[in-house]
């Protein structure tokens, strides 16, 4: 009964696999979750067992709209990153070239057909996308439809299985193996670092605005009598600014020119530890009641001048004409939709979105300095998803053959690429292309998950004689999938790249798309140190490893 209906109404069958496979996702063992993607593959095969089938068409919209908003929201940081990152992006590179020899190999030992292959490369590197790209590709090998059919079955199958011994291993690689082997205490060493980049003390959570942590105070004019205000403030590297001065009971313009006296009260904003120094030489605190309401503005702006990418929060202070950065400060830093942690040792991307705060005037003068101000919108300009779209299916159709092997982007390579550059042409040219940050997302979950439920459907008789021929092997290759490039990763990092070692541990976890595995990361430094290394081989490694799915069913195809 429950089998005609899902055959007759495969709508229902889509729907229940998101639906449970998002409930059995949020369940959370230690550090390990499976998420809902893979939540929703595992019940579409159960279902799958019935019969119920979703139409291909709808499964190939989904992914072109998932590939699409993934390229077009890693576009501006993929292009930052490109020679800049090097240090970072080279660990990205040992992930590509590690994976795909040991993929080679287990398809020469194990004799693996192209789809188990590819299948294999998206579990162990936890990279949902490679699905998509590979099926594309495996589509296009020329064989009939029930083997073309039987091998995109084995994608999922061995994805599968291979993704969670895969997400439980760099989990724990990252989080507890990587430490001892380094021989560190890493909650010691994040705080260390933490303290290095100029932070003011550790954080639980990780994602608190502690950097920088802003505060504002109000003071008798003490020892700092016969200073002028900029004097004062460039005393303490302009962390810090006098918002207000009230003298003998009456508001006095707070020019930087103006010469504090005894018996003034001045309001003073900044960082917490600027002001706590500054505390010393100033006199008793007082409440501040008399300066009425104080408000400021906060603004989102996109970071995109070339002379910026690189600099460090301080240096930017530092390098700001006189008067230009006066009273602005950087509240958070936002990459790939992920919070860097704004210290003063913190390096800055073009492409970041930076939340400045501070008087009204001053941070839209310093928001137009900087790069563009990002408006809060909610509409979504469909010319330009559409055309974005058009593009990508067109160089889709690009391919060829490299060394006899046959290589196709397909639909999936080429949307995400026509992403990668709509995303960076939007970020150069902010007035065209308004593609929400929220409504990006909703393309990326609900096309990823309504991809991931169709294909679960279709391979659903096919997955347990996979499981049945391949037995263990395919979990401990998976295993070996993921601790060969970390050991590696961690190898050249520590020696020949001189990283920190939350920043590696975190590029680590990034260069194989897990953010499981930066999650416990954060969780056990006490703060968001290891993050900073995860951004930039995260958003490298989410665009190669997609490209590499029709790479390995091209060479397994091959070879295997």
């Amino acid at each position: 009964m429950i089998g005609e209906l899902l055959r007759s109404q495969p709508e229902i069958a889509l729907f229940a696999s998101l639906a449970i496979g998002y409930f059995i996702g949020s369940f959370r063992v230690g550090p390990v979750q499976l998420g809902g993607v893979c939540g929703t593959l595992i019940v579409s095969l159960l279902l799958g067992q019935t019969g119920a089938r979703l139409a291909p068409d709808l499964k190939n919209i989904a992914f072109a709209l998932f590939i699409f908003a993934l390229g077009f929201t890693g576009g501006p940081q993929f292009f930052a990153n490109i020679g800049r990152g090097w240090r970072y992006g080279l660990l990205s590179v040992v992930e590509i070239v590690s994976v795909l020899a040991l993929i080679m190999i287990a398809v020469v030992v194990m004799r693996l057909d192209a789809g188990t292959a590819a299948g294999l490369l998206a579990g162990a590197a936890t990279e949902s996308a490679v699905i998509g790209t590979a099926s594309e590709a495996i589509a296009k090998l020329g064989f009939g439809e029930a083997q073309t059919l039987r091998l995109q079955a084995n994608v999922v199958t061995a994805y599968s299985v291979s993704y969670l011994f895969g997400l439980i291993t760099i989990v724990l690689f990252t989080s507890q193996f990587a430490p001892l082997l380094l021989r560190v205490n890493l909650r010691d060493e994040a705080e260390r670092v933490w303290r290095k980049l100029g932070g003011d003390g550790a954080f639980g959570d990780g994602q608190q605005a502690a950097a920088p942590a802003l505060v504002g105070r109000a003071f008798g004019v003490g020892a700092a009598a016969g200073m002028t205000i900029r004097a004062f403030e460039q005393q303490y590297r302009s962390n810090l600014t006098v918002e207000r001065v009230r003298r003998n009971g009456a508001d006095v313009p707070a020019d930087p020119q103006l010469t504090l006296t005894p018996g003034d009260v001045m309001l003073v904003a900044g960082r917490r530890e600027a002001i706590v120094a500054a505390a010393s030489s100033l006199g008793a605190e007082v409440d501040g009641a008399d300066f009425g309401q104080v408000t400021v503005e906060k603004l989102d702006v996109v970071l995109t001048r070339r002379d910026a990418h690189g600099l460090t929060v301080a240096q930017m202070r530092e390098r700001a004409a006189p008067g230009e950065g006066r009273g602005v400060y950087i509240a958070a830093v936002t990459r790939l939709e992920t919070t860097v942690p704004a210290l003063p040792g913190t390096e800055l991307n073009r492409g970041d979105v930076l939340t400045l705060i501070g008087a009204k005037a001053a941070v839209e003068r310093s928001a137009r300095r900087l790069g563009y101000i990002l408006v809060a919108t909610q509409k979504t300009d469909f010319v330009y998803l559409g055309l974005g779209v058009l593009v990508g299916m067109a160089i889709g159709h690009l391919g060829g053959r490299i060394g006899g092997v046959s290589i196709a982007l397909g639909t999936g390579g080429g949307c995400l690429l026509s992403g990668l550059l709509f995303g960076w042409i939007r970020s150069r040219y902010p007035l065209v292309g308004s593609l929400p940050s929220a409504a990006a997302q909703i393309l990326k979950d609900f096309g990823l998950a309504t991809f991931i439920a169709a294909v679960g459907l279709s391979a659903g008789p096919d997955a347990i004689k996979l499981v049945r021929e391949y037995g263990l092997a395919l979990p401990l290759a998976g295993i070996l999938m993921v601790l060969v490039p970390g050991l590696l990763s961690l190898w050249i990092g520590r020696m020949f790249l001189k990283l920190e070692t939350p920043m590696l541990l975190g590029a680590i976890a990034g260069q194989q798309c897990s953010t499981p595995a930066i999650s416990a990361l954060v969780g056990v430094t006490g703060n968001s140190t290891p993050v900073i290394g995860y951004t930039i081989t995260y958003a490298l490694s989410n665009i190669l490893l997609p490209l590499m799915g029709p790479v390995v069913v091209g060479l397994a195809g091959k070879f295997g």
